[in-house]
Order: C-alpha cells, then sequence, then structure tokens
C-alpha cells in the first residue's frame, strides 16, 4: 500500500541567502527543488540556486494547502522565521 504525502517546503537561495521560499507539491520535495534549481519556476529563477532548509508532510492535500497559506501569512511567516532559519554563527 501506498501512502501519498503532501509537502510544504522552505527553500533558502544560495546565492541571495536573505531570499526564502515557501511552496506546496505533490512529488518528493528533492524532485520539487531539482525543478527550481532548473529554472523551471519563473518566480525563484532569479534566485537560484537553492536548498531545502525544512519541508512538512501531510496525508492531506487541503491540510497541506492550508499549512502553505498559513506560513505566507504574517502570523505564519513569524513562526517559520523563528524555527526554521538557521544563522551563520
Amino acid at each position: 500500500m501506498t501512502v501519498t504525502m503532501y509537502h510544504v517546503y522552505f527553500l533558502r537561495s544560495e546565492s541571495h541567502p536573505g531570499k526564502t521560499y515557501i511552496g506546496f507539491t505533490e512529488v518528493p520535495v528533492n524532485e520539487r527543488l531539482a525543478v527550481h534549481n532548473r529554472g523551471a519556476v519563473p518566480s525563484t529563477k532569479r534566485f537560484s540556486p537553492w536548498r531545502v532548509i525544512a519541508y512538512v508532510g501531510v496525508q492531506d492535500r487541503a491540510t497541506a494547502l492550508a499549512l502553505e497559506t498559513y506560513f505566507k501569512s504574517g502570523s505564519g511567516h513569524a513562526f517559520w522565521h523563528k524555527r526554521f532559519i538557521v544563522r551563520d554563527p
């Protein structure tokens, strides 16, 4: 039995470390990252290459989309920024 997972992922630009991107995917996160790094996503092409800094996987598509919306909101931004952003010493 295969379990379908939906992911909300957080990318950090390696060329512009202040840039972070939040997205939703139905494919494995590493496959989606490859699409971003090929320059196939207009909103992230300019800041390639990217690396994954975190992701959340859930079994329900609606929940994943709601999480993406939340993480892009003001309070969601504060939540993930406080917990997922790793600062260099």
